[in-house]
């Protein structure tokens, strides 16, 4: 233990002796930190000396965390935080009198206090609260970070995020504005006839989308289970029970590699809705997020950075420029992927030949080999928000045909700044298309394609009691908002992010579960 936890937990115990409580249960406050702050704006303060003849009044009653502490003799000047912002707080002998002021000594900046007092202005002009009487709401034993300094080590802000937000004021915001995203999304399906509904976290099919599953086993059902990679079947089965359009914030899960727009748990906002195809879908999305931005930031034009950490701005203002997908790749590397249309074989002859590199390209079938080689050579090159329209049938297996060439499915995907932000297309809703399909994708699985969508009988099952027409998307609600608050990292967007446990909490863990399995001997 360092020193200062051993001091802090001294003056704890110390306080405990005198009969004062260190961790009382609750405390009611009359204002925040910035309605004391208007009210001053509204009602001049009196004036310190006016204050003193008769001693301050409960005029507010604050509460919050001790950001900085600096006693000067019979002074004692502070600032309390809360959420909405800080004001300075005076602790005077004069007015606390030698007992209640000696109390001061006992706390230390980070811990939380309520108080109450009278607003004035100090002679430099400073808006304080004179105490008259306060109390300890949480002795902190450990310290917070340097005032000036924050946490500078990224690990660190990763894994002690309730310090950087305390410390940061910029992180502080980046969390609100994001809540604020969701909710704009939210109430602008809402306007527009959307249900938002909730739907299985655990199935018994890894499915939703071509992904690797996070697995587990249900002690109760004795089954395998798993988290789910999206919930896009479920949603679907919603349609086919009458609900014409549905969404949902969704926690997913990909056990998959970790990078920079990669992660294995994060949040997605799915939709569908009945009787649109794709284009419907594309017009609705696109009038939907310019809508959402320009409320966010009140800019269409976001300034951002780019993949390799340069500034770059993103004009979102519409309409958003539309490629097909295998015309994309043929520009970008001459390669015709409906030459070899179905052919793993050949197509990796064809990649082979044109010098392209792809991880376990021998381990792909058809469509994950497209989408990968379209990774390699097209998608670093979007930068402008792009619908990329159009994909082969094999790369999405949950997607309608087009009714003019069947090798293609209707399909989009927005990307933005190299980022897929979205990925949507029309339904299928023909059973008989989706038996197919999901058979293909096993043929895939038992070629050893890790990442091939697993038959579902349940599903198929309700599609054979009918689905109308509909086309719905799934957005990474941590990728847009990366893009759009200039973070090139989406861990700097999620509040928690997933860290290995550090060496000595693993080792303290230890130490107390032998100290647990010692006492229950006993």
């Amino acid at each position: 233990m360092s020193d200062e936890f051993q001091d802090r937990s001294r003056k704890r115990d110390e306080l405990r002796a005198l009969g004062h409580n260190p961790y009382p249960a609750r405390f009611e406050s009359t204002h925040s930190t910035q309605e004391a702050t208007t009210l001053a704006d509204k009602k001049k303060p009196r004036d310190l000396d006016a204050i003193l003849k008769k001693g301050p009044t409960a005029q507010v009653t604050i509460r919050g965390r001790l950001k900085t502490l600096r006693t000067h003799g019979r002074l004692t000047f502070a600032n309390l935080a809360d959420e909405s912002g800080q004001i300075q707080i005076c602790f005077m002998l004069g007015v606390l009198g030698p007992e209640t002021y000696k109390l001061t000594r006992k706390l230390d900046m980070g811990d939380f206090l309520g108080c109450s007092g009278e607003l004035f202005h100090t002679k430099h002009g400073q808006l304080t609260v004179l105490i008259r009487d306060f109390t300890l709401l949480s002795k902190t034993l450990r310290p917070l970070p340097e005032k000036w300094q924050g946490l500078k080590d990224q690990e660190a802000i990763y894994r002690q995020r309730y310090l950087d937000t305390t410390m940061n004021e910029d992180s502080m915001n980046r969390f609100r504005l994001r809540s604020r995203l969701i909710t704009l999304l939210r109430n602008y399906l809402d306007k527009n006839n959307f249900l938002e509904i909730e739907t299985p976290v655990l199935a018994t099919k890894a499915s939703g989308a071509t992904a690797r599953p996070f697995k587990t086993h249900h002690e109760a059902l004795d089954l395998t289970v798993y988290l789910r990679i999206a919930p896009e079947l479920y949603l679907k089965r919603a349609v086919v029970g009458g609900f014409e359009r549905v969404y949902e914030f969704a926690r997913c899960f990909r056990n998959e590699g970790m990078d920079p727009s990669h992660l294995q748990e994060f949040t997605m906002l799915e939709y569908y809705a009945a009787y649109w195809n794709y284009e419907d879908n594309m017009n609705f999305t696109e009038q939907m997020l310019t809508q959402v931005i320009k409320d966010l930031l009140g800019t269409l034009k976001v300034k951002t950075l780019s993949r390799d950490g340069k500034p770059v701005t993103i004009d979102f203002t519409p309409p958003w420029p539309r490629v097909e997908f295998g015309r994309l790749i043929k520009k970008d590397c001459g390669i015709d992927i409906y030459d070899h249309y179905d052919d793993a074989s050949a197509l990796r002859r064809a990649i082979k030949k044109a010098k392209i590199e792809i991880e376990d390209m021998n381990l792909l079938g058809y469509g994950n080999l497209c989408d990968a080689l379209y990774k390699k050579v097209s998608r670093p090159h979007l930068i402008k928000p792009t619908f990329v329209i159009r994909h082969p049938a094999s790369t999405k297996p949950l997607a309608r045909r087009s009714d003019d060439d069947p090798r293609i499915c209707e399909t989009f995907q927005l990307l933005v700044n190299t980022w897929e932000v979205i990925n949507a297309y029309s339904e299928i809703v023909d059973p008989e298309d989706q038996r197919n399909r999901f058979f293909e994708q096993a043929k895939a699985s038992a070629g050893g394609d890790l990442d091939a969508l697993e038959i579902d009988e349940d599903y198929l099952r309700a599609m054979e009691h009918g689905m109308p027409p509909m086309s719905g998307w799934g957005m990474g609600i941590d990728r847009i908002f990366a893009l759009l608050t200039a973070q090139d990292n989406l861990r700097d967007v999620i509040l928690f992010p997933l860290m290995r446990p550090l060496e000595e909490d693993l080792k303290a863990e230890k130490k107390m579960l032998e100290k647990a399995r010692k006492a229950a001997k006993k």
